[in-house]
C-alpha cells in the first residue's frame, strides 16, 4: 500500500515528537515510504516502533532491532551543536510543497532561516563543470527569480549551484544537501554556506555527520525539485543528475523549463532534449516567472537588503601552474570574447594570454571575428 501525503500522521507531529520519529526512520531497513506507511497502520511512532520487531520476524528476520536510543539522543545533540533543528512532516515550517511528494522526508535538517521555506520557490540546477555563458545565465536568471520574490532552490554543488547560491544570497536561497547539514560538499563551499544560513537555509534529511556518497545525491535531487514549484535546467549533459532532477520534477508534477544551448556543446545536450519533449524554453527570467501559477508570480519583492551587483566568483589558481583546463572548460562552441573570459577566470591577464596561443597553436580553440573564442571542434 502506497502512503498517500494527504492523510497526516496522527497526532499532529511536534518538536517534541522529534526523538520518537527519528528512532523509527533511523531504524534498519526503515526509509521514508516505509515510514509513512507504519505511520498510516499504526498511527503514532510509538506503536510503529513497538510493531517493528513482529513485522521483521514475519518477514524472517529474527535478529531485528529498532535504533537504539541513545543514537538518536546523540544525533539531537549534534544537531542542536551546529544550529540545526529537526522539522517534522506536516509539522510547523515543514514546506508544503515538498509535503505533497509521495516520499517526502519524515525529518529535515534545517540551518538558518526555515521562512526561507515557506516562500514560493523555484529551482536552479545544472552542470558541475559549466562554461562561462552558462554560468553567466544561471546568475541572471536567479538575480531575476529572487528580486521578483522568490526564493531559489539548489544544491551547493560546483558550477550553476554555486552560482544560483550566490546571485540570491540577499534575495532568499535554499540549498539542499546531500550528506549530513554539518557536512560541507564540495568544501570549497564552506563560506557560501555559512553565508546562506544568515539569510536562508541549509537543508538534508540525512543524519548529522554522514559524509556524502555517489548513491545520497539522487535522493538529494528529489528534494530539489519537491521544495521548488518550478525546475529551470540552465546547463546538463544528456545523461547528468540535472537531468535526474528534472524527471523527478515531472514525477511530482513541477514545471520543467530548460536553457537551450548550442547543438555541438555536450553540456547543453540534456537542456536541448527536455526542450524537445516539452519542456518550456527560457531565455531569462521573465520566461520562468510566466510559466508559474499566478498565484507564485505575484509574490512580495524583497527589498529589504540592496543587492551587490552579481559578479562570478574567481576559481582557485590551478596547482600545476597550468590553466588550459580551466580555459577549456569555460569556453564552448559559442563564441565569447576574450574580455569576458578574463572576468569570468579572474586570472591574471598574461597567463591566460599564453594560455590562448598555446591552446590555438594546439589547435584547441579557435579565434573568430572581434576578438571572439570558441572551442574548436
Amino acid at each position: 500500500m502506497e502512503f498517500l501525503p494527504s492523510t497526516p500522521p496522527h497526532p499532529p507531529p511536534t518538536e517534541e515528537d522529534a526523538f520518537v520519529w527519528l528512532r523509527l526512520l533511523r531504524s534498519r531497513r526503515v526509509g521514508p515510504t516505509t515510514f509513512h506507511r507504519l505511520m498510516a497502520e499504526h498511527g503514532t511512532a510509538s506503536d510503529a516502533l513497538a510493531a517493528l520487531p513482529k513485522i521483521a520476524a514475519a518477514a524472517g528476520i529474527s535478529d531485528y532491532a529498532t535504533c537504539p536510543p541513545a543514537v538518536v539522543r546523540a544525533e539531537l545533540e549534534a544537531g542542536h551543536a551546529v544550529g540545526a533543528r529537526p522539522l517534522l512532516f506536516l509539522g510547523p515550517g515543514y514546506p508544503k510543497a515538498l509535503a505533497e511528494i509521495a516520499d517526502a522526508p519524515p525529518v529535515l535538517w534545517v540551518r538558518g532561516d526555515i521562512g526561507v521555506l515557506s516562500r514560493p520557490s523555484v529551482g536552479l540546477v545544472g552542470a558541475r563543470n559549466a562554461s562561462s555563458l552558462g554560468l553567466r545565465m544561471a546568475r541572471s536568471l536567479a538575480d531575476g527569480i529572487g528580486r521578483a520574490g522568490h526564493a531559489t532552490v539548489s544544491g551547493l554543488a560546483r558550477g550553476i549551484d554555486t552560482e544560483v547560491h550566490r546571485a540570491t544570497l540577499y534575495t532568499g536561497t535554499v540549498a539542499v544537501m546531500a550528506g549530513g547539514i554539518d557536512v560541507i560538499y564540495p568544501a570549497e563551499n564552506a563560506d557560501l554556506a555559512a553565508r546562506i544560513i544568515e539569510t536562508g537555509c541549509l537543508v538534508s534529511e540525512q543524519p548529522i555527520g554522514l559524509k556524502p556518497q555517489a548513491r545520497h545525491f539522487p535522493r538529494r535531487n528529489r528534494l530539489i525539485s519537491g521544495i521548488s514549484h518550478a525546475l529551470v535546467v540552465v546547463e546538463a549533459a544528456a545523461k547528468s543528475g540535472s537531468l535526474i532532477t528534472a524527471r523527478d520534477a515531472l514525477d511530482q508534477g513541477r514545471e520543467v523549463l530548460a536553457v537551450p544551448g548550442h547543438p555541438f556543446d555536450a553540456r547543453a545536450a540534456g537542456c536541448n532534449l527536455l526542450i524537445r519533449d516539452g519542456a518550456t524554453l527560457v531565455r531569462g527570467p521573465a520566461d520562468v516567472l510566466a510559466a508559474l501559477p499566478d498565484a507564485l508570480v505575484h509574490a512580495p519583492r524583497r527589498t529589504a537588503t540592496p543587492a551587490p551587483a552579481v559578479a562570478p566568483a574567481a576559481p582557485a589558481p590551478p596547482a600545476s601552474g597550468r590553466i588550459d583546463d580551466h580555459v577549456l572548460e569555460r569556453l564552448g562552441p559559442s563564441p565569447m570574447s576574450e574580455d569576458q573570459l578574463l572576468r569570468d577566470l579572474g586570472l591574471p591577464a598574461g597567463q591566460v594570454s599564453d594560455c590562448l596561443t598555446r591552446l590555438e597553436l594546439d589547435g584547441l580553440i579557435e579565434r573568430d571575428g572581434g576578438g571572439l573564442l570558441r572551442r574548436a571542434g
